[in-house]
Order: C-alpha cells, then sequence, then structure tokens
C-alpha cells in the first residue's frame, strides 16, 4: 500500500511513462532485496540480492540492473513502526530512494513495506518447507512482497501511458 504522504509527493511523476518494467527496492544497511515486474502484468518475482555494503559498489551492482532490465519506474520499500510513525530506517529508505532518483534520473515511489520480511519469510517457507536459502533470498522475496503491494494497490496504472 503506498503510504499517503508519499503517494501525493513520489521524488519524479511517472506520469506519461509508457508501460514497461518495475524494480522494486528492499533497502538495508548490509543487503538490498530486489525484484522485478511488469506493469502490464502487475506480476512481481524476485531478482537478486545486492550484498555489497560500501555505496559505490552497490550502486555499481544497481545500475547492471538497470542497464539489463531498462525500467520506467522503480519502487522502494518504506520501513515504519507498525503505528506508521518514521524511524532511522525510514530516513534511511528516503535518502536511498532520492539517491536513486539522483543518480539515474528514474521516478521513484515509496511504498509501505510494514511486515513484507515476515511475509517473505512466509513465502519462502511455504514453497520450500524451510528457508533454505537463508538472508539472501529472503530479500529478494521481501522486496517481490513490496512490488506485488504497489500493483497490487491499483496505482500501477499510473505507468501506463
Amino acid at each position: 500500500m503506498l503510504c499517503a504522504e508519499d503517494a501525493a509527493m513520489p521524488i519524479a511523476s511517472p506520469a506519461g511513462r509508457s508501460e514497461g518494467t518495475v524494480l522494486a527496492f528492499d533497502f538495508g544497511t548490509r543487503r538490498i532485496g530486489v525484484a522485478t515486474g511488469e506493469s502490464t502484468t502487475c506480476l512481481a518475482h524476485p531478482l537478486t540480492t545486492i550484498e555489497a555494503e560500501a555505496n559505490a559498489a552497490r550502486f555499481a551492482e544497481i545500475e547492471k540492473l538497470l542497464t539489463e532490465w531498462r525500467p520506467v519506474l522503480l519502487v522502494v520499500g518504506l520501513p515504519q513502526a507498525l503505528d506508521g510513525t518514521a524511524h532511522e530506517m525510514t530516513m534511511r529508505c528516503r535518502r536511498f530512494g532520492h539517491q536513486l532518483s539522483g543518480r539515474f534520473r528514474l521516478p521513484v515511489l515509496f511504498v509501505d513495506e510494514r511486515l513484507s520480511s515476515v511475509e517473505a519469510e512466509g513465502l519462502l517457507r511455504s514453497r520450500s518447507g524451510s528457508n533454505r536459502n537463508g538472508h539472501r533470498s529472503i530479500d529478494a522475496v521481501a522486496a517481490q512482497v513490496i512490488l506485488q503491494s504497489y500493483f497490487d494497490s491499483g496505482e500501477a496504472s499510473a505507468i501506463a501511458a
């Protein structure tokens, strides 16, 4: 679900963009989960996890993904406390989203990611019977949950021409 203040104030407007690929990010201080989906099918899929901790390495990996997938929109999960208040990671994710927009000149939207990691863990367990692949899979699946939440919100139509 889109956060009310972020829905009204995307970093860059996706209006006028043609339909296409959307990449989503589950930002963390150690890893960044990445998912992909198409605005036409509104289905999200886990893609990869960026393991680098240094910003330069992280953004180099992101640039490779952007070159390969050529997204029309980026979605960033925005963590909040269960009561909806912001905390330290909320600010870090906002900064990450602003950096994506500034570096790559693509529209970025924030999506409420409360409990996305819990849902991702449940999805992994239901698929494999256990969480055999550890944190790497959880991060990419959490990004998938974030992106699917965006698609399911009905806001995905905003990127269609």
